[in-house]
């Protein structure tokens, strides 16, 4: 295979408090590679959106990368000055966020920001105001927005949040990067936008063959949608492999608890009740870890081996694993 689009080793970000070191993320290893989606899936507080932000190093006071490498197509993102991230940021790299107001200004109009955005990382040779506009209208068309020229003259509040999340997704590929990451752009969307804009994604993954690392904690989207999963859990990866791998066949507790704790898989279950299982107990403080295994607490196969370290990971046929006692495969 080629050499990943991305390839983070060892990431640490930590967020230093009154009450002590939070420590965000804790030793995270990930790759992507053109034309790859790769699923980063955990709880809420699991570590993976600061994640994404670290891979865009936009983490702010007081957390910092402490330490790790985020090679992005051979350059270390996490050496960079500030001035030579922001080059690439939004021009080989982009970011896609939850909120699609956190990309747009609510003063200006679809038109000024997406020209803006192109003036900002400009092109060799340049271009002209005639073609940024055109480029503009074909990346809102891109997404499935029409008509695309009468969408320039508008404002974000005029737009419903499928299409504000549509405009935002449009601006991030507007300079044709390799890589995008995208920290759960459709959780705020109904169920029918969520599907036209995933599937939108397909198709320009497709088409562009960038990399994409999607962080959501709906495995229903990471079905359709990644071909690889990475699964975090107190801020570390606790299991990684194939899309397909994974949820027939997960081998990490905690993977196992996420999956028979989505609906379908309660459907798939031979019950008269159908009930949904629940992991016991909640994510532990990033400020206080458990000594040993973080899991360890919530985990029915915990033994008393994994009271006393954390388990390093294992690497077997392209997945790996964070666990001492591992279900079968």
């Amino acid at each position: 295979m080629n050499e990943p689009v991305l390839a983070v080793t060892q990431l640490k970000t930590h967020f230093t408090t009154k009450a002590g070191v939070v420590k965000a993320v804790d030793g995270v290893d990930l790759t992507v590679h053109a034309g790859e989606v790769l699923g980063l899936v955990g709880e809420s507080g699991s570590g993976k959106s600061i994640t994404g932000l670290s891979i865009m190093r936009l983490v702010d006071r007081p957390g910092r990368i402490v330490d790790g490498r985020v090679l992005f197509d051979g350059i270390d993102l996490a050496t960079l000055d500030d001035e030579a991230m922001r080059r690439l940021r939004g021009d080989r790299i982009a970011m896609i966020f939850q909120d699609p107001m956190m990309t747009l200004n609510p003063v200006l109009t679809i038109g000024t920001q997406m020209i803006e955005t192109l003036v900002a990382h400009p092109h060799e040779p340049p271009l002209s105001k005639a073609a940024m506009r055109t480029r503009a209208i074909e990346a809102l068309t891109r997404v499935g927005i029409a008509p695309a020229a009468e969408r320039l003259t508008a404002y974000p509040h005029h737009l419903s949040g499928g299409m504000r999340q549509r405009v935002a997704i449009a601006i991030a590929l507007l300079n044709d990067p390799y890589l995008i990451v995208c920290d759960e752009p459709t959780t705020a969307l109904d169920v029918t936008i969520q599907a036209q804009i995933l599937a939108e994604m397909q198709a320009l993954i497709r088409d562009s063959n960038l990399a994409l690392i999607w962080i959501t904690h709906d495995l229903a989207v990471v079905a359709g949608l990644a071909d690889r999963v990475a699964v975090m859990y107190a801020g570390r990866i606790v299991e990684s492999g194939t899309t397909a791998e994974i949820l027939a066949a997960p081998r990490h507790p905690y993977t196992h608890g996420l999956i028979a704790s989505t609906p379908a898989a309660a459907a798939r279950r031979a019950t008269s009740t159908r009930r949904l299982v629940q992991i016991p107990g909640s994510p532990p403080s990033l400020l206080n870890l458990p000594q040993g295994c973080a899991f360890r607490p919530r985990c029915s196969r915990a033994q008393n081996d994994c009271r006393h370290e954390p388990p390093s990971v294992v690497d077997a046929a392209g997945r790996s694993l964070r666990c001492f006692h591992p279900l079968d495969a």
